[in-house]
């Protein structure tokens, strides 16, 4: 087993475009169009699991931990909920970025740049959030146990990430990348992509149990993301800690 879960490729490959983290016409585009479903799920989903009735600020004194936080598209969302978040990201780059754009809203978000497995915190979470980050680390099992370590008993873990599935291939890679042009050529590598079963398979042997699982699908005409029952592709998935 590997003691480090950090693919330097993945690493330098955002890095490289960091700066545009919080442009919606730029690179990362796609994950701005994704960011309010991914947004809704994980509010409703910790709302009704933690039975929490907080007016304005739904997801006030939840600790949240954003594994592979990139620019902040989630965190900052989060944090506006009322919750206390802490981001990681391997990349420097995208750290910083980070911190000035939370800084700049008035945000108070602790962002380090770090890998679960070297990040070093003495309280354990209410929420991990392993956002679009499992198809770009080294060894999924080690990284999703380390994940498991810094999430409190009965805290909530959401995995979004794509399938591997031939229509997988065609839509995320040969359509996204090659077509459509929605994402930088080489952005996803098919071989990484984790089905849904072998996810449940790893995180049950770390006392991660699934909650739910639901699959999301983008509307062309409409422009937009929703959940959806077809999980051949974009899937995203609650696991409660036993």
């Amino acid at each position: 087993m590997k003691s480090n879960t950090i693919n330097k490729k993945e690493i330098d490959k955002f890095s490289k475009i960091a700066e545009e983290w919080w442009d919606p016409e730029g690179k990362f585009k796609p994950l701005h169009k994704f960011n309010p479903i991914r947004i809704s799920y994980i509010k409703n989903h910790i709302i009704n699991t933690l039975k929490l009735d907080n007016g304005n600020e739904p997801l006030k004194n939840v600790k949240i931990l954003d594994i592979g936080c990139g620019g902040g598209l989630l965190a900052e969302p989060m944090s506006r909920l009322g919750a206390e978040v802490v981001g990681i990201d391997a990349s420097d780059k995208n750290i910083n970025v980070a911190n000035l754009h939370a800084k700049k809203n008035g945000l108070n978000i602790k962002y380090i740049c770090a890998s679960p497995e070297n990040f070093k915190n003495d309280t354990k979470f209410d929420v991990v959030l392993n956002m679009e980050i499992v198809e770009h680390v080294e060894d999924v099992d080690f990284f999703l146990m380390t994940c498991s370590k810094h999430l409190k008993k009965n805290g909530i873990m959401f995995i979004a990430t794509i399938n591997k599935t031939l229509k997988s291939y065609l839509f995320a890679i040969v359509g996204a990348e090659y077509i459509l042009r929605w994402l930088p050529i080489g952005t996803h590598e098919w071989e990484k992509f984790v089905k849904p079963e072998d996810l449940i398979t790893i995180l049950s042997k770390h006392n991660l149990k699934l909650d739910s699982l639901d699959g999301m699908k983008f509307n062309l005409i409409k422009d937009e993301w929703s959940l959806s029952s077809d999980k051949s592709i974009n899937y995203i998935g609650k696991f409660i800690n036993n």
